[in-house]
């Protein structure tokens, strides 16, 4: 991958929820009760747990 997706998208989706399982995302917003507002790659936005998301080791 390219250097401007690993800086724009910092995150690893870890849950088999959505279909998203393994895709990159970058965390718009963090919320109350562990909520966080994420924008995967191909411009779909969800609110999520951030126990879903990991740091993208390349």
């Amino acid at each position: 991958m390219d250097g401007m997706t690993d800086e724009a998208f910092p995150y690893v989706y870890r849950w088999h929820r959505m279909g998203r399982k393994g895709q990159r995302c970058a965390v718009l917003a963090r919320g109350t009760m562990n909520s966080c507002l994420v924008k995967f790659e191909d411009g779909f936005t969800a609110v999520t747990s951030r126990n879903a998301i990991m740091r993208f080791r390349g």
